[in-house]
Protein backbone atom coordinates (compact mmCIF):
# COMPACT_ATOMS: atom_id res chain seq x y z
CA UNK A 1 0.00 0.00 0.00
CA UNK A 2 1.57 3.31 -1.08
CA UNK A 3 1.29 6.80 0.27
CA UNK A 4 -1.75 8.84 -0.75
CA UNK A 5 -1.25 11.15 -3.67
CA UNK A 6 -1.61 14.76 -2.60
CA UNK A 7 -2.96 17.02 -5.27
CA UNK A 8 -2.65 20.78 -5.02
CA UNK A 9 -5.89 22.58 -4.42
CA UNK A 10 -6.67 24.91 -7.26
CA UNK A 11 -7.91 28.34 -6.28
CA UNK A 12 -9.11 30.18 -9.33
CA UNK A 13 -8.42 33.89 -9.37
CA UNK A 14 -11.46 35.86 -8.24
CA UNK A 15 -13.48 37.35 -11.05
CA UNK A 16 -14.08 41.08 -10.56
CA UNK A 17 -17.67 42.10 -9.91
CA UNK A 18 -18.59 44.78 -12.42
CA UNK A 19 -22.30 44.84 -11.52
CA UNK A 20 -21.67 48.17 -9.76
CA UNK A 21 -20.19 50.44 -12.41
CA UNK A 22 -20.40 53.95 -13.88
CA UNK A 23 -23.43 56.09 -13.07
CA UNK A 24 -25.04 53.32 -11.01
CA UNK A 25 -21.90 53.09 -8.86
CA UNK A 26 -22.04 56.86 -8.26
CA UNK A 27 -25.77 56.74 -7.47
CA UNK A 28 -25.49 53.96 -4.90
CA UNK A 29 -22.33 55.43 -3.34
CA UNK A 30 -23.99 58.82 -2.85
CA UNK A 31 -27.29 57.32 -1.64
CA UNK A 32 -25.54 55.27 1.06
CA UNK A 33 -22.72 57.62 2.06
CA UNK A 34 -20.27 55.14 0.54
CA UNK A 35 -21.50 52.11 2.51
CA UNK A 36 -22.25 50.64 -0.91
CA UNK A 37 -19.49 51.26 -3.39
CA UNK A 38 -16.51 52.47 -1.33
CA UNK A 39 -15.09 48.95 -1.10
CA UNK A 40 -15.15 47.49 -4.61
CA UNK A 41 -13.28 44.42 -5.85
CA UNK A 42 -10.63 44.84 -3.16
CA UNK A 43 -10.05 48.53 -3.98
CA UNK A 44 -11.16 51.77 -2.35
CA UNK A 45 -13.40 54.08 -4.38
CA UNK A 46 -14.09 57.80 -4.19
CA UNK A 47 -16.47 59.94 -6.22
CA UNK A 48 -14.78 62.69 -8.22
CA UNK A 49 -16.93 65.74 -9.02
CA UNK A 50 -15.56 67.67 -12.01
CA UNK A 51 -16.81 70.55 -14.11
CA UNK A 52 -17.13 69.74 -17.80
CA UNK A 53 -14.50 71.58 -19.81
CA UNK A 54 -16.97 72.18 -22.66
CA UNK A 55 -20.35 72.29 -20.93
CA UNK A 56 -19.47 73.59 -17.46
CA UNK A 57 -21.84 70.96 -16.05
CA UNK A 58 -20.99 68.86 -13.00
CA UNK A 59 -19.79 65.35 -13.84
CA UNK A 60 -19.26 62.54 -11.33
CA UNK A 61 -16.99 59.53 -11.59
CA UNK A 62 -16.36 56.54 -9.31
CA UNK A 63 -12.58 56.08 -9.23
CA UNK A 64 -10.11 53.83 -7.43
CA UNK A 65 -8.01 55.86 -5.02
CA UNK A 66 -4.94 55.61 -2.85
CA UNK A 67 -3.48 57.88 -0.22
CA UNK A 68 -0.20 59.75 0.15
CA UNK A 69 -0.27 61.56 3.48
CA UNK A 70 -3.27 63.90 3.36
CA UNK A 71 -3.49 63.69 -0.44
CA UNK A 72 -5.74 61.39 -2.44
CA UNK A 73 -4.42 59.71 -5.59
CA UNK A 74 -6.23 58.55 -8.72
CA UNK A 75 -4.93 57.13 -11.99
CA UNK A 76 -6.09 58.41 -15.39
CA UNK A 77 -5.78 54.99 -17.00
CA UNK A 78 -8.98 54.60 -19.02
CA UNK A 79 -8.11 50.91 -19.09
CA UNK A 80 -4.92 51.59 -21.04
CA UNK A 81 -6.68 53.44 -23.86
CA UNK A 82 -4.47 55.59 -26.09
CA UNK A 83 -6.43 58.70 -24.97
CA UNK A 84 -6.82 60.31 -21.55
CA UNK A 85 -10.22 59.91 -19.88
CA UNK A 86 -12.61 62.84 -20.12
CA UNK A 87 -12.52 63.42 -16.36
CA UNK A 88 -8.75 63.98 -16.55
CA UNK A 89 -9.20 66.53 -19.34
CA UNK A 90 -11.83 68.24 -17.16
CA UNK A 91 -9.32 68.43 -14.27
CA UNK A 92 -6.72 70.03 -16.53
CA UNK A 93 -9.25 72.75 -17.40
CA UNK A 94 -10.77 73.10 -13.91
CA UNK A 95 -8.47 71.71 -11.17
CA UNK A 96 -10.49 72.92 -8.17
CA UNK A 97 -13.00 70.14 -7.64
CA UNK A 98 -14.65 68.03 -4.94
CA UNK A 99 -14.36 64.41 -3.96
CA UNK A 100 -16.62 62.27 -1.85
CA UNK A 101 -14.90 59.69 0.34
CA UNK A 102 -17.51 57.61 2.13
CA UNK A 103 -19.92 60.27 3.46
CA UNK A 104 -17.47 63.21 3.48
CA UNK A 105 -17.40 65.69 0.58
CA UNK A 106 -14.05 67.49 0.40
CA UNK A 107 -12.82 70.39 -1.73
CA UNK A 108 -9.53 69.47 -3.42
CA UNK A 109 -7.13 70.82 -6.01
CA UNK A 110 -5.99 68.39 -8.68
CA UNK A 111 -2.57 68.26 -10.28
CA UNK A 112 -0.67 65.72 -12.33
CA UNK A 113 2.20 64.08 -10.45
CA UNK A 114 5.66 64.79 -11.84
CA UNK A 115 7.63 61.91 -13.35
CA UNK A 116 9.61 61.53 -10.11
CA UNK A 117 6.44 61.60 -8.02
CA UNK A 118 4.78 59.06 -10.30
CA UNK A 119 7.67 56.65 -9.75
CA UNK A 120 7.14 56.94 -6.00
CA UNK A 121 3.31 56.88 -6.08
CA UNK A 122 2.72 54.22 -8.75
CA UNK A 123 3.26 51.28 -6.34
CA UNK A 124 0.63 52.76 -4.01
CA UNK A 125 -1.86 52.64 -6.84
CA UNK A 126 -0.90 49.22 -8.19
CA UNK A 127 -1.40 47.90 -4.66
CA UNK A 128 -5.01 49.08 -5.04
CA UNK A 129 -5.42 47.83 -8.63
CA UNK A 130 -2.59 45.66 -10.05
CA UNK A 131 -3.99 45.93 -13.59
CA UNK A 132 -2.60 49.49 -13.80
CA UNK A 133 0.75 47.88 -14.69
CA UNK A 134 -0.93 46.02 -17.58
CA UNK A 135 -2.66 49.18 -18.73
CA UNK A 136 0.62 51.13 -18.79
CA UNK A 137 2.43 48.30 -20.60
CA UNK A 138 -0.29 48.17 -23.24
CA UNK A 139 -0.16 51.82 -24.31
CA UNK A 140 2.42 54.33 -25.46
CA UNK A 141 0.58 57.03 -23.48
CA UNK A 142 2.14 57.95 -20.15
CA UNK A 143 -0.73 57.22 -17.78
CA UNK A 144 -0.95 60.08 -15.27
CA UNK A 145 -1.20 59.78 -11.52
CA UNK A 146 -3.36 62.64 -10.26
CA UNK A 147 -2.77 64.13 -6.82
CA UNK A 148 -5.88 65.54 -5.15
CA UNK A 149 -4.84 67.87 -2.32
CA UNK A 150 -7.44 69.03 0.21
CA UNK A 151 -7.93 72.80 0.23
Amino acid sequence: MGLPILRPTCHPEPVPDFSLFGDEHVRQYEATGGRTGHDWNGASILILHTRGRKTGETRKFALIYGRDGTDYLVVASRGGSPEHPGWYKNLLAHPDVQIQVRDAVLPVTARTASAAEKMRLWPTMTAQWPDYDKYQAGTTRDIPVVVLSPR
